[in-house]
Protein backbone atom coordinates (compact mmCIF):
# COMPACT_ATOMS: atom_id res chain seq x y z
CA UNK A 1 0.00 0.00 0.00
CA UNK A 2 2.95 2.30 0.61
CA UNK A 3 4.12 2.08 -2.99
CA UNK A 4 0.64 2.95 -4.22
CA UNK A 5 0.41 6.05 -2.03
CA UNK A 6 3.95 7.11 -3.01
CA UNK A 7 3.08 6.61 -6.68
CA UNK A 8 0.08 8.90 -6.33
CA UNK A 9 1.32 11.66 -4.01
CA UNK A 10 4.75 12.15 -5.61
CA UNK A 11 3.60 12.76 -9.20
CA UNK A 12 0.62 14.78 -7.97
CA UNK A 13 3.00 17.11 -6.13
CA UNK A 14 5.23 17.37 -9.23
CA UNK A 15 2.30 18.30 -11.46
CA UNK A 16 1.13 20.85 -8.90
CA UNK A 17 4.55 22.54 -8.81
CA UNK A 18 4.78 22.57 -12.61
CA UNK A 19 1.28 24.08 -12.90
CA UNK A 20 2.18 26.71 -10.31
CA UNK A 21 5.36 27.52 -12.24
CA UNK A 22 3.41 27.91 -15.47
CA UNK A 23 0.80 30.15 -13.86
CA UNK A 24 3.40 32.42 -12.26
CA UNK A 25 5.81 32.42 -15.21
CA UNK A 26 8.67 30.98 -13.17
CA UNK A 27 11.96 29.87 -14.68
CA UNK A 28 11.90 26.36 -16.11
CA UNK A 29 15.06 25.19 -14.31
CA UNK A 30 13.89 26.44 -10.93
CA UNK A 31 10.43 24.97 -11.40
CA UNK A 32 11.74 21.55 -12.40
CA UNK A 33 14.31 21.49 -9.59
CA UNK A 34 11.63 22.37 -7.07
CA UNK A 35 9.30 19.84 -8.70
CA UNK A 36 11.80 16.99 -8.38
CA UNK A 37 12.53 17.82 -4.76
CA UNK A 38 8.82 17.96 -3.96
CA UNK A 39 8.25 14.70 -5.89
CA UNK A 40 10.84 12.90 -3.77
CA UNK A 41 9.57 14.39 -0.51
CA UNK A 42 5.91 13.64 -1.17
CA UNK A 43 6.68 10.15 -2.47
CA UNK A 44 8.50 9.43 0.80
CA UNK A 45 5.63 10.87 2.84
CA UNK A 46 3.13 8.89 0.78
CA UNK A 47 5.10 5.69 1.31
CA UNK A 48 5.12 6.15 5.08
CA UNK A 49 1.41 7.02 5.19
CA UNK A 50 0.57 4.06 2.95
CA UNK A 51 2.56 1.62 5.07
CA UNK A 52 0.87 2.91 8.23
CA UNK A 53 -2.54 2.59 6.58
CA UNK A 54 -1.76 -0.95 5.43
CA UNK A 55 -0.55 -1.92 8.88
CA UNK A 56 -3.69 -0.45 10.47
CA UNK A 57 -6.01 -2.32 8.10
CA UNK A 58 -4.13 -5.60 8.56
CA UNK A 59 -4.21 -5.23 12.33
CA UNK A 60 -7.93 -4.44 12.30
CA UNK A 61 -8.78 -7.41 10.09
CA UNK A 62 -6.60 -9.73 12.18
CA UNK A 63 -8.27 -8.56 15.43
CA UNK A 64 -11.75 -8.95 13.98
CA UNK A 65 -10.93 -12.41 12.63
CA UNK A 66 -9.55 -13.49 16.00
CA UNK A 67 -12.67 -12.21 17.77
CA UNK A 68 -14.97 -14.00 15.33
CA UNK A 69 -13.01 -17.24 15.70
CA UNK A 70 -13.25 -16.96 19.50
CA UNK A 71 -17.03 -16.64 19.24
CA UNK A 72 -17.27 -19.64 16.93
CA UNK A 73 -15.09 -21.77 19.19
CA UNK A 74 -17.15 -21.19 22.37
CA UNK A 75 -18.62 -24.48 23.59
CA UNK A 76 -22.16 -23.19 24.09
CA UNK A 77 -22.22 -21.37 20.74
CA UNK A 78 -23.28 -18.07 22.32
CA UNK A 79 -22.33 -14.83 20.61
CA UNK A 80 -21.29 -13.09 23.83
CA UNK A 81 -17.67 -12.02 23.93
CA UNK A 82 -15.75 -12.76 27.11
Amino acid sequence: MGRAFAGILGPLALVTVIARGLLHGAAVEATLTTGWLVLIAFAAIGYVIGELAGWTVDDSVRARFTAEMAVIETPDGSTEAT
